[in-house]
């Protein structure tokens, strides 16, 4: 029997790959399918069965492509009737078999209704996994605030009494031995405090996770839960709609962004079309030099949950500034959390636009020491744009706070008429912030190079005192 978890840093997500007697299953696949395709092949298995652990809000899974790119059945816990493709609406306690080892439906609502946690049973009759969705984190819970938003009739304070039975009543009994499997780990906005590790035994969590602590009330529990969640972003609903409706192949994604286009015929297309140019270079790199009105959400961060707060619309058509060979990687990026209508890239990238002699723009970025100097000379003000908790928890003395995660009300505390230096806590985000606000006519804004942690090494700058976070959202 073989378990192997698939982890995507970018999604802070867990695919799992099961394979027993030359039968796999993936659970929770991401939505490019080849990969879990080709290693089924590689081993001389077949895929029997994509076990969805919930309707997911984060990004669009791969169920439909895989099932219908290998025969494999769709299978969900209790309550997925709405799902609008063919699939198994399993019953709690009900089996798989898998070569000869078993997978057993355990149905855990609270993070969702349908929340399902799938335990795998090797030949012996020994339950050896628990792969737990987003019910059970390593150090926390799945958050019971997200359905809500699909379901108007449910609330979070009723989905985390849920939860709480769901933990006590189905997870808990089960034996200490067993490895927890989560979809998702530190950095993910499925839970307000995830550990960075992915993987660990249920005895440790019952010792160690706050949710499982056993002399926790219902009440005391739901108020735990919901402490420190702030809003999600605006496209985790959408995305349940994709995942329960249906959506393009992949290959069809694929190949309608993938479609290499000159200065001349991009400047035409983002003329004609009103789809918004995106720029993934490094945030140092696009502020050397990039297409006016052009916005940097950067691949090599956080790019897709950030894509996903950022721009509300996921049928918004969107044109490709990239590193060279880069352009796959950046669609299949976008496509995970259902922005699938990129319509072409910039052939050559930014140096065949300036070849061309098509105008660019530039944004200042200074150093902490610089920054100094300047406001010794009563020159602006700074901006911190990293999240409430980052900032209640350390920050820069009378220095204001202005999420990038809610930038429409954290614009109305710029002046465009004064100079603001903005920094989050490395230099992505804040860059992130300075070229959405240029697109939308702020001109005044320096960005702080190397952001809070620069600030706060160069010693220049007088700051709070630490105070541990209670949530990471």
């Amino acid at each position: 029997m073989k378990v192997e978890q698939i982890y995507t840093g970018c999604l802070a997500q867990g695919a799992y790959y099961i394979e027993c007697g030359g039968e796999a299953a993936i659970i929770d696949p991401l939505r490019e399918v080849e990969p879990y395709i080709q290693k089924a092949e590689r081993n001389g298995a077949k895929i029997k069965y994509v076990f969805e652990t919930h309707f997911h809000a984060d990004f669009v899974s791969g169920h439909i492509d895989l099932a219908q790119k290998t025969g494999a059945k769709i299978v969900y816990g209790p309550m997925a009737n709405a799902a609008e493709f063919d699939h198994i609406t399993a019953e709690d306690n009900q089996e798989f078999v898998l070569g000869n080892s078993k997978i057993k439906v355990i149905h855990t609502p609270g993070h969702t209704m349908e929340s399902t946690c799938f335990l795998l049973i090797d030949k012996t009759g020994k339950a050896t996994s628990l792969f737990s969705g987003d019910t059970l984190f390593i150090g926390d819970v799945g958050r019971p605030d997200l359905a809500q938003k699909v379901k108007a009739e449910l609330t979070q304070e009723k989905l985390a009494a849920h939860l709480y039975h769901s933990l006590r009543d189905k997870i808990m009994p089960l034996a200490d031995d067993i490895i927890v499997y989560p979809a998702h780990g530190a950095g993910s906005a499925c839970g307000k405090n995830m550990s960075k590790e992915t993987t660990d035994t249920l005895g440790n969590q019952k010792k160690t996770n706050y949710a499982l602590n056993p002399a926790l009330t219902e009440e005391e529990f739901v108020k735990e839960v919901l402490t420190g969640l702030v809003a999600p972003p605006s496209y985790f609903p959408l995305n349940v709609l994709m995942n329960i409706k249906g959506y393009d192949s992949i290959d069809k994604v694929m190949e309608r962004g993938q479609q290499a286009l000159s200065p001349e015929a991009f400047e035409a297309a983002a003329n004609e079309t009103g789809a918004i140019v995106l720029d993934t270079r490094k945030a140092q790199d696009f502020a050397k030099g990039f297409i006016p009105n052009s916005i940097n959400i950067g691949v090599e961060g956080s790019f897709a949950p950030w894509v996903g707060t950022l721009i509300p619309d996921i049928k918004q058509e969107i044109l490709l500034v990239t590193d060279e060979g880069k352009e796959e990687e950046v669609i299949t990026r976008l496509a995970r959390v259902g922005y699938d209508f990129t319509i072409g890239y910039l052939k050559g990238g930014i140096e065949a636009w300036k070849s061309a002699g098509k105008e660019i723009d530039q944004v200042e970025s200074i150093s902490a020491a610089e920054l100094s100097k300047r406001l010794a000379k009563g020159e602006g003000e700074i901006l911190d744009v990293r999240k409430k908790s980052e900032y209640l928890s350390e920050h820069v003395v009378d220095v204001e706070n202005a999420p990038l995660d809610f930038i429409n009300d954290s614009m109305l505390k710029v002046d465009k008429n004064k100079t603001t230096y903005v920094h989050c806590a490395g230099g992505y985000r804040s860059m992130i912030f300075i070229s959405i606000l240029k697109a939308r006519g702020f001109e005044n804004l320096v960005d702080i190079d190397g952001g809070f942690k620069a600030i706060k090494e160069s010693e220049l700058f007088k700051v709070t005192d630490y105070v541990c976070p209670t949530t990471l959202l």
